[in-house]
């Protein structure tokens, strides 16, 4: 089978901004005053949800990858908690390590020796692709969250805004 077209989907849905801001985009300039705030009492801050996202990506693609691995327990384990208090460490901490487990679902998505259609072998009923676009969609939803929580500080500047048109945006193409 040749899966090449799926695979270069795959690689646009995880890593472009054809639809969305990515989260690089969500992340770019935030200000580091701002990263553990909350604008409610009900919300997450920026931290919350990255490492929540952080959490929750190591979680699929380790369990992915490796038939030993122990998801942390639901819900509360995939949430930092909300005491914790945020550090520069800790910032970069979970920064840096949503970006390394990120370039490692876009390794497996690249991998020919895997068949992105194949039943994980200690997977039960799930494949590989069913957890790649379960990565793809929760980053994205989660992204749209931190935009907001950085629009409802007055911290999304306003030339991260997507200003194209439908008519620009198939010009680009």
């Amino acid at each position: 089978m040749n899966d090449t077209v799926l695979r270069e989907h795959l690689m646009k849905l995880l890593d472009s901004e054809e639809a969305h801001a990515g989260v690089r985009k969500a992340l770019l300039g935030v200000n580091p005053k701002l990263r553990h705030v909350r604008p409610s009492p009900d919300s997450h801050s920026i931290w919350e949800l990255l490492e929540h996202m952080r959490i929750v990506q190591e979680d699929i693609l380790r369990y992915t990858l490796d038939p030993d691995w122990v998801s942390p327990e639901y819900p509360q384990g995939l949430w930092p908690s909300k005491t914790a208090e945020l550090t520069e460490f800790r910032w970069i901490t979970t920064y840096s390590g949503f970006f390394e487990d990120f370039e490692d679902v876009l390794r497996l998505v690249r991998n020919p020796e895997i068949d992105l259609t194949a039943r994980i072998p200690h997977g039960e009923w799930r494949t590989y692709l069913r957890e790649i676009l379960l990565v793809a969609d929760h980053n994205a939803y989660e992204t749209g969250q931190i935009i907001y929580i950085r629009k409802l500080l007055g911290d999304w500047p306003p030339h991260l805004i997507h200003t194209e048109t439908p008519e620009t945006e198939r010009a680009a193409r």
